[in-house]
């Protein structure tokens, strides 16, 4: 079985640290691993746009690791904590980063993250 570890360089220490790929290719596809929208220095925004942004792009540099890009993605499972607060926004940031067609989706929503402040984490296959 053919597996190939796919991580943007930024992502490396934390990625060795959790020992997980933030993707993997494997037979056609690039699988994701969840994603939040933490900052860069490892703090988690209060903003939820800013979150949602900041997973979002995290999504595209591990695409873009890949040669790929958001019209690449075939299927999109987002996790909320508080869904109904948030989704109207968590919806208008998402449709600035996909276009059509549109991937697959399912939001569901869940008590809590591993990551504390946490509002979404996003996991997501493309196809490569």
């Amino acid at each position: 079985m053919m597996r190939t570890a796919v991580t943007p360089p930024a992502f490396a220490t934390a990625a060795q640290a959790l020992k997980m790929s933030p993707g993997i290719l494997s037979h056609g596809h690039l699988f994701l691993s969840g994603t939040t929208g933490s900052a860069p220095d490892g703090t988690m925004p209060t903003d939820p746009e800013t979150q949602f942004r900041a997973a979002f792009d995290k999504i595209g540099a591990v695409l873009a690791e890949a040669g790929l890009d958001f019209g690449a993605l075939v299927e999109m499972t987002s996790y909320h904590v508080g869904i109904q607060d948030h989704f109207d926004l968590f919806a208008q940031v998402r449709a600035d980063y996909i276009a059509t067609p549109f991937p697959a989706w399912t939001a569901i929503e869940v008590a809590a993250l591993r990551r504390p402040g946490a509002l979404v984490e996003i996991r997501a296959i493309a196809a490569a």
